[in-house]
Order: C-alpha cells, then structure tokens, then sequence
C-alpha cells in the first residue's frame, strides 16, 4: 500500500512539473511570436498592396502641409489676401491711361433752335476721331486726386464745302480735392497693410491646424496598430493558457468554472482581433488620403521615442503670440475700421468738393496750327452739398457708427481676456503634461513587468483567473494611456506653436517665403 502511495504521489509531482514546463516553454514560445509581429507590423488588410513604407511623426507633418487638401486652401486664401493688397499698393501709384474714338461717323437729321426760337432740321454729317493720354495719381496726403493729360481731336466736316477742323489740349492739370470729408486713402494706407499682414499670420496659422490634424490621424493609426498588437498578443496568450488549463483541469488542478472562463477569453480575443484589424485598415485609410498618399498604401508609423524636455513660460509665450499671431493683427485692423467707418459717417454730414483744370487750348484747321495759336483753358469748380433738413438721418448714421466702434471695443477687450486665459490654459496643460507622460511611461513599464509574472504564476497555480486577467487588462490600458500621453504632450506643444508662430524647439519664428508660397 505504502509504495502505491509513493508511486502515486511521484506521478503527481512528475505531471505538474511538466505542466508547469510546458506553460513555461509556451509562454517563451508566445513572447517570441508576438515580438515578432511587432517588429515587423505586418497586417493583412483585404485589399490591394499599395507601397509600404515607416514614417515618423516629423515626414507625417511634412507630407500634411505639402499634399493635404487643407494646406492647399490656406495657399488659395493667402493668394487673394495678396493679389487684395497689391491692388491697394497699386492705387499708390500713377495710373497711365489711353481713351479714345477711332473713328465717329455721322449722318442724321436733330432738331435746331433758331435764334427767332423757330424750330428747324439740319444735317448732321461729320467724321470725328479724339484721343487723350491721361496720367493721374491719388494724393494720400489730402485724400484728392490730380492728373495730367494731353488731348486731340479731330472732325472733318462732310458734304458741300467738306473741311478739316483740329482741336488740341498738349498740357492740361486737373485737381479734385474733398474739402471736408474723409480721406479714404490715408485710411486704406493704415489698414491694408495691417489687413495683409494678419492674412500671413492667419496662412501660418492654418498650415500649423494642418500639422495638428495631421498629428491626430497619426497618432490614431499609432493606437490602432497598439490595440491591434495587444490583441494579438492577448490572443496568443489566451490560446497557449487554455491549453495549459486543458491539462490541470485533466488532473483536477484547476476548476471546470476556471477552465471555462479562460476558453471564453479565448473566444473573445479572436473577436477583438478582428475588430482591431478593421480599426487599423481605417485609420490608416485615414491618414493615406489626409496626406495625399495612395489609399492603398501601408504606412507603418514610428512612435515617437521620447519627448523633448521643454518647459515654457506664461509671458514668454504670451507676447509671442501677440507679436505674431493674426489674433492680435486682427484687433487692430478691427478698431481701425470701426474708427474710419465713424469718420467716414461724419464726413458724409457735408459734402464740399473742389474742382480745379487749368492748361492750354488751341484749334485750327491744320494740325500743326491747333498747336501753335495757344490759348488759356481755366476751369474751376466748388461742389457743395448741405442737407437742410434731413430729420436727423445723417447724425444717426454717425450715433450708430460710434455704437459699433464701442461695441467692437468692448468684444475685442473680452476676445483678449479670452485669448490670455486659452494661452495660460495651454501652458499650463504642456508644462504638466510632461510629468503625466513620465508617470504614463512607468506605469506602462510595471503594468508589462506585472503582468508577465502574473502569467508564471499562474502556471504554477499560485493565482486565478481572475487575478491575471485583471493583470492583462492593466498592461494593455497603461500601454494604450502611455501613448495617449505621448499623444497630448505633442498636441499641446503645437497648438503652442499654432498661436505664437514660433518653433520653440530651433527658437526662432515660423517664416515662410509667402512671394514662393503664392508662385507655386
């Protein structure tokens, strides 16, 4: 009896070591298996291979602001803010101008008033041809505008007695001057330039929201290839411990209620395997086509290895922003119209206008004549317009304007509270989100460490079900929440760089060759 006991005892002893030798080859045998699908990152899509290729975060960014829709709409905007402000650099400028009537031809009959005040038809039968060189130039200094100009013209009479008649002006200077109301060019001279200016911040600005949104569908293809590989790896897992189960449960080590709940997460796997595949194929479809890249093609994302070390300050981040963001260009320009839209409301009150043309006539019938016998050409104008009773009409115009001017002062003074306080938010969240990554990463590390001791221990009986799934679950949320924290810290960090134009990691500005921008 005795040596049936020992035998019998020597065979348990045997049976367990070679469970607990099997669970240990196989668990080696797994690891190596699910190392060697992260290396490589291979994931069968169902579709048409594309070209394969790794990316890091800094190429996703790039190709995003070369080939992505939205990068090519910020060039549209830029464009017209340009072409807006070389139109008023042109208004600057003299204009040389060509008109004419080559030729006029007449032969028709118009009533004529004789000097008895008798009415009476004559023949109109002529032929006629003028032209004029003007040169005319705005005057920002008093808001008027003056123009030389040179003229001939010629008619020669048709029918009986048919004869030539020349008419010249070689020299002539016109003004017209407002005398009392708005000077429209000084003002544009003020605002034009601050509007193009806001235009180039405003174009940075969108090419950064281009790096941003490129940064999300990075990352989000980053998270699903990781839940794709945790998956895996919890699959395998759960294959290789429901095998190991099989053989306790064989010899009464473990419960059928154990056994069964390890083939449910078996099956459970497979399905969240799947679903992780699905996931990847769309977010990588995602990125392909944000970046201008092939929907077919296999991008393999490079998960950055670490983070700069940078800790920013409130101030400095602040008057960066309002030297360089199109927020601050964008008050400015704001008051300034509110500002010329009262001037403009009370120079309208009255209306006095200047004309002044002084030059040289001459006329003959010979041309070279018409520019011989000279004669004085003197023409001058006051224009006035003074409502007499208008019941106040023009006086509201000039109370509503200034209500706007004070309206728009008071939300530009609310906008840039609201612009400090998302500035100090920012800078706040970024200087603690590079403890939260740290703490994110260690956690990721212990969670990985506890979780494959959970697995040795479960070979050997020494823990339950419960307790290594509760293991398996920690190591795949600290993994998914370390690159979720990886993912805030660089978000952070560029909507820094979005609102203050400025690469903080080269200190220096965020220039940009806009004349080479708007070629392309």
């Amino acid at each position: 009896m005795a040596w049936v006991l020992f035998c019998y005892y020597v065979k348990q002893n045997f049976m367990r070591k070679r469970i607990l030798y099997i669970g240990i080859a196989s668990y080696l045998a797994m690891t190596t298996q699910t190392e060697s699908l992260a290396m490589t990152g291979d994931i069968t899509t169902g579709q048409t291979q594309g070209h394969s290729r790794q990316m890091t975060l800094e190429e996703a960014i790039r190709l995003a602001q070369i080939n992505s829709v939205d990068a090519a709409v910020a060039v549209n905007e830029l464009r017209t803010a340009y072409w807006q402000y070389r139109t008023h650099l042109a208004d600057q400028l003299p204009e040389i101008g060509f008109t004419g009537t080559l030729p006029s031809y007449s032969n028709s009959y118009s009533k004529y008033q004789q000097s008895s005040g008798a009415y009476t038809y004559v023949q109109d039968n002529w032929l006629g041809m003028n032209a004029e060189i003007s040169v005319n130039q705005n005057i920002a200094l008093t808001g008027g505008k003056i123009s030389l100009n040179t003229s001939l013209d010629f008619t020669r009479q048709l029918g009986e007695g048919a004869y030539n008649e020349y008419m010249s002006i070689p020299f002539g200077v016109t003004l017209t001057q407002p005398l009392f109301g708005v000077n429209h060019h000084k003002w544009q001279r003020r605002i034009e330039p601050l509007r193009y200016r806001e235009a180039k911040a405003a174009y940075t600005e969108q090419v950064e929201e281009v790096t941003l949104a490129a940064i999300g569908y990075f990352f989000n293809l980053v998270l699903a290839r990781e839940n794709h590989a945790i998956a895996v790896q919890n699959m395998q897992n759960a294959d290789k411990l429901y095998e190991i189960a099989l053989a306790k449960r064989s010899i009464g080590y473990i419960s059928e209620s154990e056994l069964m709940q390890l083939e449910l997460t078996a099956l459970q796997a497979k399905g969240i395997v799947t679903e992780a595949i699905s996931n990847v194929n769309a977010q990588m479809f995602r990125l392909c086509t944000f970046l201008g890249l092939a929907e077919n093609d296999t991008i393999t994302p490079i998960t950055p290895a670490q983070a700069p070390s940078l800790r920013m300050q409130y101030d400095d981040v602040l008057h960066k922003a309002l030297e360089n963001n199109a927020f601050a260009k964008s008050i400015m320009r704001k008051q300034l119209e509110a500002d010329y839209a009262v001037a403009s409301a009370k120079g309208n009150q009255r209306n006095i206008n200047m004309f002044a043309s002084v030059g040289y006539t001459g006329k003959d019938r010979f041309l070279n004549e018409a520019y011989r016998h000279l004669q004085a050409n003197q023409i001058v104008e006051v224009g006035v317009s003074l409502p007499i009773l208008d019941w106040g009409r023009r006086r509201g115009q000039v109370k509503v304007a200034e209500s706007n001017r004070d309206l728009i002062e008071s939300r530009n003074r609310q906008d840039r509270m609201t612009f400090n306080q998302n500035i100090f938010l920012l800078v706040e969240n970024f200087n603690n989100q590079a403890g939260q990554l740290e703490i994110a990463k260690q956690a990721d590390i212990i969670a990985e460490k506890r979780y494959n001791t959970a697995v040795e221990t479960f070979m050997i009986g020494k823990i339950s079900v419960l307790d290594l799934n509760d293991a398996r679950r920690s190591k795949d949320e600290s993994r998914l929440k370390h690159i979720e924290e990886l993912y805030l810290y660089w978000n952070y960090f560029y909507n820094i760089r979005s609102v203050t134009l400025w690469d903080f990691l080269a200190d220096t500005s965020l220039e940009n060759d806009f004349e080479e921008v708007i070629k392309k």
